[in-house]
């Protein structure tokens, strides 16, 4: 499988040539068409108005949304211009209740999702939303990009985090062309005791599948030596001094489809280089 169909999601007018700076290489080196969706999100809900607010109120966030959108899609048909990719631009306004149907929608049809961290002291509740519904409603891989090392198609090492879960077979199946092309793939298996193996030697079955492709691979058994899982696995992404790290994404919730879950957060939250997600 190739990725002919990229997509990313703009909210922030201020964060958009820092993300097509990002994606913009990676759709170049896979001949891919980048479609860019604008979104300015109006944050109040119809119906949840305090005492005394008026339709005027609600036209007033309405106008201040459409005004985000018109200049994100500005700044993103100025950087994309610039480029010598295929591109589209669609800007959009949305309530935040609609968001996931708008980006699940779009992410369905995509290759792949390429989106910027979800977490971090300055952003909006709603930021992670983005990434929950091209994940677990549009069934899309998503790359998240990092500050650290930019996302590339051709990482020359990879860890894979492998508990023989669904979710990460899924986001490996989806990582497969990188996983190719990479010099190295870890399969990293933290307290392989816990996972319940079947099989004498954990991963073998594992790197056995990637070879036959044509991937490089290697296993790594880990104790978890620190409270959290993913502190284990972000320890040693630097130590492998890793490109990417691919790894399946967990989710709970009662009220909405999927939210994603504390270890998968945390993961997204501090890791230095590229994640590619898949659910």
């Amino acid at each position: 499988m190739a990725y002919k169909s990229i997509l990313t999601v703009l909210t922030d007018d201020t964060e958009v040539n820092a993300v097509l700076d990002a994606v913009i290489p990676f759709a170049a080196d896979a001949k891919a068409h980048l479609d860019v969706l604008c979104l300015g999100i109006d944050r109040t809900q119809t119906g949840y108005y305090f005492a005394g607010a008026t339709a005027l109120m609600h036209d007033e966030t309405l106008a201040q949304a459409q005004a985000e959108a018109k200049r994100i899609e500005e700044a993103a048909r100025d950087r994309l211009g610039r480029s010598d990719i295929s591109w589209g631009v669609e800007a959009l306004v949305a309530q935040s209740a609609s968001v996931t149907p708008v980006v699940a929608r779009r992410a369905r049809f995509a290759d792949l999702v390429m989106l910027p961290k979800p977490y971090g002291p300055d952003l909006p509740s709603d930021a992670p939303v983005l990434v929950e519904s091209a994940m677990f409603q549009g069934q899309a891989p998503v790359i998240v990009i990092a500050d650290g090392k930019p996302a590339t198609l051709n990482p020359k090492k990879i860890v894979v985090a492998w508990n023989e879960s669904n979710e990460a077979m899924a986001a490996i199946r989806r990582a497969m062309p990188m996983l190719v092309a990479a010099d190295l793939v870890n399969i990293c298996i933290i307290a392989p005791e816990r996972h319940g193996s079947e099989t004498t030697d954990p991963g073998d079955e594992l790197s056995k599948m990637l070879s036959r492709h044509g991937a490089t691979c290697e296993v790594s058994l880990l104790p978890q030596t620190l409270p959290r899982v993913s502190e284990v696995l972000k320890r040693h992404v630097a130590d492998q001094n890793a490109d990417l790290l691919v790894m399946g994404a967990y989710g709970h919730s009662r009220f909405r489809e999927a939210i994603l879950g504390g270890a998968t957060r945390n993961m997204l939250e501090h890791c230095e280089v590229p994640v590619l997600m898949a659910h």
